[in-house]
């Protein structure tokens, strides 16, 4: 039997004059968590949504928050989010110069904290601080906009970053981001994904719990 994944819809892809009731919808649908993604326009070319917003998705969300932070001055806006008490909190290894101390300071306050990698980084960075994470999330986009194209090389890399979790933190999910659909799930099952984040698949469809279930 096929490997069933944790499903995290982006709410980027999400109908924004509607977004109570979105959130709801894709929770009701039978997601696992719920993505936000947080650009402030520097990071990435994009500005989304900042701690006020996300406040309210958890008021009307019955999945816990998994928060993608796509931003500069990252301690900064790890402290603004640290009160919604989120699932995971993921940072980008680019934007942070102190890795080690922010990845303990999410841990300390009781939230699962989770490592970023674009397109074009590396996992080898990954050597030293994957002992300490939860997560790590694949971008197989470049980040800042939804319903772009899934990178192929992201599939080898996947697999890499899956001997290499194996050996060091058996417990570490790995997450992938960007172009997931139906139409390259089962390569990603088969190259060891634990998580999928999926934006224009699940909100463009008519049926969202459908949307959800093939990914599983």
């Amino acid at each position: 039997m096929a490997k069933q994944v944790l499903v995290s819809p982006s709410m980027l892809s999400a109908d924004f004059a509607r977004l109570g009731d979105e959130v709801e919808r894709v929770c009701a649908a039978g997601c696992d968590f719920v993505h936000i993604d947080v650009m402030d326009g520097h990071f990435v070319p994009n500005l989304t949504m900042g701690p006020d917003i996300v406040k309210s998705i958890a008021n009307h969300a019955t999945k816990p928050l998994d928060v993608h932070l796509m931003v500069e001055n990252v301690p900064f806006f790890v402290d603004l989010f640290m009160d919604i008490k989120p699932a995971f909190l993921s940072v980008h290894i680019e934007a942070v110069t102190h890795l080690h101390r922010l990845i303990w300071h999410i841990k300390d306050n009781g939230i699962k904290a989770g490592v970023v990698l674009n397109p074009h980084t590396s996992e080898q960075l990954l050597e030293y601080i994957l002992p300490d994470i939860d997560l790590v999330l694949l971008m197989s986009v470049n980040p800042g906009f939804g319903g772009q194209s899934f990178i192929p090389q992201s599939l080898e890399k996947l697999k890499r970053l899956k001997i290499m979790r194996d050996r060091l933190n058996p417990a570490c999910l790995l997450e992938i981001d960007g172009g997931v659909s139906d139409k390259n799930i089962a390569a990603l099952k088969n190259a060891g994904i634990d998580m999928v984040v999926a934006g224009s698949f699940i909100f463009s469809s008519n049926d969202y719990a459908k949307a959800i279930a093939s990914l599983r």
